[in-house]
C-alpha cells in the first residue's frame, strides 16, 4: 500500500472486519499486507544518490521506549533540533512505561496512519514491532531505529550508540591513564550471561594484550547481576580479596554507581580508581567528591540528532540503508553504513568534572 491509499484501505478494513480488528489501526493482514515483507526489503534496495538534495518540509516521528524519561528526553531533543535546522518537523509519541510493548505497536500504527515521512524508534522488543514497522515501510515511510534495534529486515537503518569494540577498548584506556599504566585491576560486570557485557569484556581483554599495558594485571571479573546491593557487596569483596587493587571497570550503569557508593564511604576513595559506563545524573556527586575521575557513555542528544539526520537522508534518497553507503550528517561529519544497516555514532563521550554539568540524563 502506498501512503495515498492508506486511509481508504483502513476504511475498507474497518467496514469488513469486526470491531476488534478495526481497533488495531489497520494492523491486521490484507492481501496488500502479505507483500509487506518483500516491499520492506525493496524499500532499501533502490540506488542511493549521495548528491541528492535534502528534502525540506518533512515530518519525522520519534518513538522512544518511554516518554518523559530523562535519557530519551535528551535524545529526542537532539533529534528535534536537527530537524528544525533541516527545515522539517518533529513530533514525539510514546508510552509512559518502558515495558509497554503493545503500546509501542499502537504508536507505530498511529504514525503510519498520520503518514509521517519517517519514524525513529527505540524498540522495547526486537521482534514485537516488526509487523507494524514493515507495514509502515510498505507505505513509503522510512524507519530508523536508535538506541535499541529491531530485526534488520524491519527497518531501513539502525543508529547504534557506539561499537562494542569502542566501548570495550576505551574503558581500558581510561582506567590505564588513571592508574599510570601499572597495577592490578578488576571488572565488575552485570550478569555472567549478559551478551553485551561479555562482548565488551572480550574487547577489554584483547586491549590489555597491547605491550603498553604489560604492567597491568586483570585479576578478576566479578558479577553484580545489575543489582545495586549485590554490586555494592561485590565491590567490597574485590577489595578484601585484592588489597593492592588499583582500579575497577564496571561496564554497567547499576554496577558503576554501586561501586562508587562503596568507594565514596571507604578508605579506598581516591586511591582505587573507578571507571565504566554510567549516566551523569547517577555519577555526578561521585565525580565532584573525587571518588571518580572520569567515566563514559554515549551522548544521547547526539544519538537523537544522528537518528533525525539519517531519517532525512533516507527520505531524500541520499542513502537506502545498504552497507558501504556514506552520507554527511551536518556538523557531525560523514558516516558509513555498516553491516545490516548499522550506523555507529562513534566513540563514547567521557564525562569528567569539567563537563558533567552540561548533561542531564
Amino acid at each position: 500500500m502506498r501512503k495515498s491509499t492508506l486511509r481508504r484501505s483502513c476504511a475498507v478494513l474497518a467496514a469488513v472486519t469486526s470491531l476488534a480488528l478495526a481497533t488495531t489501526a489497520c494492523g491486521g493482514t490484507t492481501k496488500e499486507d502479505v507483500k509487506s515483507e518483500s516491499t520492506a526489503s525493496a524499500a532499501s534496495a533502490g540506488k542511493a544518490d549521495p548528491n541528492a538534495a535534502l528534502k525540506k518540509g518533512l515530518t519525522v516521528g520519534f518513538l522512544p521506549k518511554q516518554v518523559n524519561n530523562p535519557y530519551f528526553t535528551s535524545a529526542d531533543k537532539g533529534g528535534e533540533a536537527a530537524l528544525k535546522e533541516l527545515g522539517s518537523s518533529y513530533k514525539e509519541v510514546g508510552p509512559s512505561s518502558a515495558t509497554d510493548t503493545s503500546g509501542q505497536v499502537s504508536y507505530v500504527n498511529t504514525l503510519t496512519q498520520q503518514q509521517v515521512d519517517a519514524m525513529a524508534v527505540s524498540a522495547q522488543d526486537p521482534g514485537a514491532l516488526c509487523t507494524a514497522l514493515k507495514q509502515a515501510m510498505s507505505n513509503d515511510i522510512k524507519v530508523v531505529t536508535y538506541d535499541s534495534d529491531t530485526k534488520p529486515e524491519c527497518r531501513n537503518a539502525f543508529v547504534s550508540q557506539a561499537s562494542a569494540e569502542d566501548l570495550g577498548r576505551t574503558e581500558v584506556q581510561l582506567l590505564a591513564e588513571q592508574i599510570g599504566y601499572k597495577g592490578e585491576i578488576a571488572i565488575l560486570s552485570a550478569a555472567q550471561t549478559a551478551t553485551n557485557q561479555n562482548v565488551w569484556i572480550d574487547f577489554m581483554k584483547d586491549e590489555l594484550k597491547d605491550p603498553k599495558y604489560k604492567d597491568i594485571k586483570l585479576v578478576k571479573v566479578a558479577y553484580g547481576d545489575d543489582d545495586a546491593q549485590k554490586s555494592f557487596q561485590q565491590t567490597q569483596g574485590l577489595l578484601q580479596e585484592y588489597p593492592n587493587l588499583k582500579g575497577i571497570i564496571s561496564p554497567t550503569t547499576v554496577g558503576i554507581k554501586a561501586a562508587a557508593q562503596y568507594l565514596s564511604g571507604s578508605k579506598y576513595k581516591g586511591k582505587v580508581k573507578l571507571t565504566g559506563l554510567g549516566t551523569p545524573n547517577d555519577m555526578r556527586k561521585y565525580v565532584k567528591n573525587g571518588t571518580v575521575e572520569g567515566f563514559e557513555l554515549w551522548d544521547p542528544s547526539k544519538l537523537g540528532e544522528l537518528a533525525a539526520r539519517t531519517s532525512v537522508a533516507l527520505v531524500s534518497g541520499q542513502i537506502t540503508g545498504q552497507e558501504g553507503e556514506t552520507f554527511t550528517a551536518g556538523d557531525m561529519g560523514e558516516f558509513t553504513i555498516g553491516k545490516d544497516g548499522v550506523i555507529s555514532l562513534g566513540k563514547p563521550t567521557v564525562f569528567t568534572k569539567d563537563n558533567i554539568d552540561q548533561f542531564n540524563f
